[in-house]
């Protein structure tokens, strides 16, 4: 089963992406969930993919019943913004004072002689419109809910789709406007924002309200740009839905007999199309049959158990397919429920930001402008600086307590001796700093009064970072520990990090490694394990799951999303891989469609 691939990158190699052939159509940038190497895999074919409303899960074991792989949510998801608001300002009062004074004396005559009040005040009618901001500072509209009429406690029908995306902050900008009157029988997409009277603003950060217990966030209006001028301008309550057309999936397990390559690389959809492949490295695979069959066909063979024969296609000369001695077996075939990755989130689970920067030598001297390490008087970042805060501002909004652990490796600290794991704040007992920037405060600190040594060893941190996960398993089974590193150098341990790393695949611990300079990195490549290849330790244990991503810092990426988060893309899956396969669910579960209680863990 060497040919199973636990990611996105390593998917495409199995299906043979970045190979040289004929161009293909560029892939739809939706934000409907989809694999991209299956996708690609499709196309490639001719084929368009279908998005049914069950998922497939394929789980694939070696021939010693260990789990390999299984199909994975993307880290992308659809989020449905709803909006309430109370005390809104009453914008409409100058208007309709003028309207009284006008009136006044007829609406007097007719409430004396009925015997009503003398007039009815009327309120706001609010409209609140969603932004989101660049990374330049613009802003980009999302979308507008309906106007509701005369209300300053508004509960708005209208809901505005946005894309959720874990690896990248994502600033999001509420304004609330009341609509004048003669506007009211045009849609509201027509409107001229400048006509209309503002009502205040809100402000937050997606993140924040995902991770919300019952995913609701009530924000405090101000005036424009955070100017305090006027108070009390109400409170805007945003509440998120993931949209989730289906939790349920089936979890198939399949075997093949008569084969001559047990490898397989399969999608499934509605009908399912299941094909087996001779694996070759080099991405040319040899198709060796393929199947079609429904989801109640897997069924019946797994309750039979008997096998469905593998059809080799026709050619375009004969015109007809042949049956092959090959058998495709279930054996297994269950139907589960399967919670999303922002079903954990909202329901209290965590992410626990860990850092552990290079103090070696070969940074250069700290002082001097071409050090790795130099901190420029301008305020412009390195690229140690740089890793710590675009790791850090994503992760910290999943992290209540924003207390993180922080060392440093590789350096010579004040009794003299060389450390692998010192903390950074240069206490003797607390490892941990406040927030993001007290990382960056307490890197800058060690700068001051940590000499650069050597070498590069990666072992004692990863055992450290190891020992954190491990004791969280006694007492909270909510916490999922994502480590960076940073580094520029060569590894002098490589064996004893891939021990490190083994041991750590069955906790709850991701590691993220940065890689800085122009240093030669290929040891890096060998841990992120993307070829499909598990780490294996110096006693032939395998690594029970992919735990590393490595990304060098000299890449260039485009778009929104930089090189450092492009690292925060596989979390997602790699959190969900391990909650699933064993079996850790929600504390509480909010399903789209349903206000659930809001129980907590």
């Amino acid at each position: 089963m060497g040919g199973c691939f636990s990611d996105v990158r390593g998917g495409k190699q199995a299906v043979g992406v970045g190979l040289t052939g004929p161009s293909l159509p560029p892939m739809p940038t939706s934000d409907a969930a989809h694999n991209d190497a299956v996708d690609h895999f499709f196309r490639a074919r001719g084929i368009q993919p279908l998005f049914t409303q069950l998922e497939v899960i394929l789980a694939f074991y070696d021939p010693q019943g260990r789990y390999i792989l299984q199909t994975l949510d993307p880290a992308l998801f659809k989020i449905k913004l709803s909006f309430s608001g109370s005390n809104l300002r009453d914008r409409d009062i100058i208007s309709k004072a003028c309207i009284f004074t006008r009136v006044f004396i007829v609406q007097y005559s007719f409430a004396v002689l009925l015997g009503l009040p003398s007039f009815v005040v009327l309120n706001s009618d609010p409209m609140v419109v969603a932004y989101t901001k660049k990374r330049d500072g613009t802003l980009e509209e999302l979308g507008r809910t309906e106007v509701i009429m005369n209300s300053l406690d508004p509960a708005w029908i209208e809901k505005i789709t946005v894309a959720y995306h874990f690896e990248i902050v994502q600033p999001l900008i509420f304004h609330v406007y009341d609509v004048d009157t003669k506007y009211y029988n045009l849609p509201v997409k027509t409107l001229k924002l400048n006509d209309q009277e503002f009502l205040g603003e809100g402000s937050c950060v997606l993140s924040e309200i995902v991770t919300k217990q019952g995913q609701s966030l009530t924000l405090d209006l101000h005036n424009r740009n955070g100017n305090k001028g006027l108070k009390n301008l109400g409170k805007l309550t945003v509440h998120a839905e993931e949209t989730v057309a289906s939790r349920n999936a089936i979890e198939v397990i399949f075997r093949c007999s008569h084969l001559d390559n047990k490898d397989l690389f399969s999608k499934s959809d509605n009908p399912l199309v299941i094909e087996c492949f001779d694996f070759n490295t080099s991405g040319n695979h040899v198709l060796i049959g393929k199947l079609q069959k429904s989801v109640a066909d897997l069924e019946k063979l797994h309750k039979q158990k008997t096998g469905a024969s593998f059809i080799l296609p026709s050619s375009a000369q004969h015109g007809h397919e042949k049956v092959l001695k090959g058998q495709l077996f279930v054996d297994q075939f269950c139907e589960k429920q399967l919670y999303s990755f922002i079903d954990y989130v909202s329901s209290g689970f965590e992410f626990n930001f860990m850092v552990a920067v290079d103090f070696t030598a070969s940074n250069g001297n700290p002082r001097t402008p071409d050090s790795l390490h130099y901190i420029d008087p301008s305020g412009r970042f390195n690229a140690y600086q740089q890793a710590i805060m675009e790791v850090g501002e994503v992760i910290q909004f999943y992290d209540s307590d924003r207390r993180f652990p922080a060392w440093g490796f590789g350096g010579r600290t004040n009794d003299g001796t060389v450390s692998h794991c010192f903390n950074l704040n240069g206490s003797a007992s607390g490892i941990e700093v406040e927030g993001v920037q007290g990382i960056m405060a307490a890197y800058a600190s060690a700068l001051n009064h940590v000499a650069l040594a050597g070498p590069t060893l990666f072992g004692q941190v990863i055992n450290n970072a190891a020992e954190i996960a491990g004791q969280s398993l006694s007492y909270n089974s909510c916490k999922y520990f994502v480590l960076l590193i940073i580094t520029d150098g060569v590894l002098t341990d490589l064996q004893e990090t891939k021990d490190a790393l083994v041991r750590a695949s069955d906790l709850p611990l991701s590691i993220l490694i940065v890689g800085v300079g122009g240093a030669d990195f290929k040891q890096m490549e060998i841990l992120d394990a993307d070829n499909g290849c598990r780490l294996e330790s110096s006693t032939g244990r395998v690594a029970t799951r992919d735990i590393v991503q490595f990304v060098p810092m000299r890449e260039v990426r485009g778009g929104q999303t930089s090189v450092v988060q492009a690292l925060l893309e596989e979390l997602p899956g790699q959190f969900l891989t391990y909650m699933r396969s064993r079996d850790i669910k929600p504390g509480a579960v909010n399903i789209a469609q349903t206000s659930a209680s809001h129980a907590t863990i």
